[in-house]
């Protein structure tokens, strides 16, 4: 035991996956927020202080903490509010659910998935129906590039004919010049979203540590929040004046086009106990769903031709001056010709002790898979990106956008892992549930936990229930640069996921309901059942 300091926190369980080879501890002891001693039961005896917390946990299976890759805590709290349609499934379904959120005012949803048009143009027109052409109306869209908004929003806005941005995305009119409701990318959607009435900052302050309480309670004990925009340092800084955040963060800042870098290198001095900002979050391209994607070809509708970034020149540029002053890349890239260009990019950077990385990866040719090893790049996936928003038998939008082709490269995490590549998993909260139980599941089954009778999509990309724990917890660690996290080791961070079940033996869908009878940050309690 590390200086035969009496431990703070005892546990012990029957299982503890180290994450290392080797017999299986069933007991370890934390001092000063690090990992002291390992062994079994009696040995915990000669490790208790006078103060020593010591919990016997029973049957439950203790895990290094796990580590959510990809979220978006302030942008969530924002866009969760109003109606939550992730869980609509027909336009039927979802003109009642209007109808019965009407109220005075605006009327807002999120989550909305394209699916429900059954291929048909989106439109207002569902909208209209349910509540009338006078209720100001705006739904974002299930992966946040897009909304759906309705005459009044749109005549509240100001918007009145087709509006085009540097990022492809714009305002979708019929053909004569008459917008239909649906906005595409950022800044169109900003077009409506500035005229929603605002939370109080005491209210948002609630929304986020409620947000991390529940995290923690699915057992996350870190994210990495891929952004840092609006009130994000006043929020974090008032919610760790009041205490011990549940989880940590480690912070990247958005960048868009015409950004002014120095003030971005600037933020990478901001910190508090734990919080950090370690990074800059680009993107090279939108989404397939909303035809913003960069692909090599068009897609079906002869759409997402085009990067982000209006001169993609530009973004190089970027990178490498952020790269220069020792910030980590983070680039947002889902099309095949966006990868590429990634990764062409990064071959140009320096390495550094805190890799670069690419966000969601969704459709690949074979030849750039080796790539991420070869040039040390973290892939960085959310496994419920496939499982929820596609379909094994290319029904869906983002499928049939893509043609059979593209859609049978898609989500490809296990060849990223047979060829060397870390990777690291995550939710992408709120466009997916960060719940980490459903994710693991759902990264081994390739279909939604719970649902046996849903066709897999893809299954030869599925993973391990090793490799799916790694991504949460070694491959996380390795992505930050941290060498003392990621696995139960002495002098290792004690941040620590208690399960009812294990993850490595359990059924995945039964693994996906399994009870979290403790969390630990830092060697403090930070969720109990």
């Amino acid at each position: 035991m590390l200086g035969m300091t009496s431990a703070d926190l005892i546990l012990m369980a029957d299982r503890i996956h180290t994450m290392a080879s080797g017999p299986l501890p069933t007991a370890l002891a934390v001092a000063r927020g690090r990992i002291t001693a390992l062994g079994d039961r009696a040995d915990a005896r000669a490790w208790r202080g006078p103060h020593t917390e010591v919990l016997d946990l029973g049957a439950a299976t203790i895990t290094p903490g796990l580590v959510d890759g990809h979220v978006h805590p302030v942008m969530g709290i924002g866009s969760t509010r109003g109606v939550d349609l992730s869980s609509v499934r027909t336009l039927a379904e979802l003109m009642v659910i209007l109808k019965s959120a009407r109220g005075t005012g605006w009327l807002e949803g999120w989550g909305l998935d394209p699916n429900v048009f059954e291929g048909a143009a989106i439109t207002f027109a569902p909208l209209v129906e349910a509540v009338g052409p006078d209720v100001p109306v705006f739904l974002l869209m299930f992966d946040a590039h897009s909304a759906l908004v309705s005459p009044r929003a749109l005549e509240v806005a100001g918007i009145t004919g087709p509006r085009s941005f540097g990022s492809g995305g714009g305002v979708v009119c019929d053909g004569e010049g008459r917008p239909s409701g649906q906005l595409l990318e950022l800044e169109a959607v900003e077009l409506v979203r500035a005229m929603l009435p605002r939370d109080a900052f005491a209210d948002r302050c609630a929304r986020l540590r409620d947000l991390m309480a529940r995290m923690a309670a699915d057992g996350l004990t870190a994210a990495n929040a891929m952004d840092f925009e609006e009130d994000s340092l006043d929020l974090f800084r008032a919610l760790e004046a009041d205490g011990e955040l549940p989880i940590r963060w480690r912070c990247a800042p958005f960048v868009m086009p015409g950004a002014a870098l120095p003030e971005v290198v600037e933020k990478q001095a901001l910190r508090g106990r734990r919080w950090r900002v370690e990074g800059a979050k680009f993107m090279i391209d939108g989404t397939v769903d909303g035809g913003t994607a960069w692909l090599d070809e068009p897609d079906t509708h002869g759409e997402s031709t085009a990067c982000f970034w209006p001169d993609p020149a530009e973004y190089a540029t970027a990178a490498g001056h952020l790269a220069g002053h020792g910030v980590p890349i983070v680039t947002h890239a889902i099309g095949d010709a966006g990868v590429r260009y990634v990764l062409d990019t990064y071959a140009t950077l320096p390495r550094m002790r805190v890799p670069h990385r690419i966000e969601h990866l969704e459709t690949m040719p074979c030849e750039l898979i080796g790539r991420f090893a070869e040039l040390d790049v973290t892939a960085s996936m959310q496994p419920t990106h496939c499982t929820h928003y596609t379909r094994a038998d290319h029904s869906d939008n983002w499928s049939r956008r893509l043609g059979k082709v593209r859609a049978d490269r898609a989500f490809r995490a296990r060849d990223l892992r047979d060829h060397g590549a870390r990777l690291a998993l995550g939710s992408d909260w709120p466009i997916a549930p960060y719940d980490p139980r459903a994710i693991l599941a759902a990264a081994r089954l390739r279909r939604p936990a719970g649902s046996p009778s849903t066709s897999p999509v893809l299954p030869e990309q599925a993973l391990t229930a090793r490799m799916a724990l790694e991504g949460y917890t070694m491959q996380a660690a390795a992505a930050a640069g941290l060498t003392d996290a990621g696995r139960i080791a002495p002098g290792c961070r004690a941040d620590l996921s208690v399960f009812g079940l294990d993850p490595l033996t359990a059924d995945p869908d039964e693994f996906a309901e399994s009870p979290v009878p403790l969390t630990v940050v830092a060697g403090t309690v930070a969720h109990r059942a």
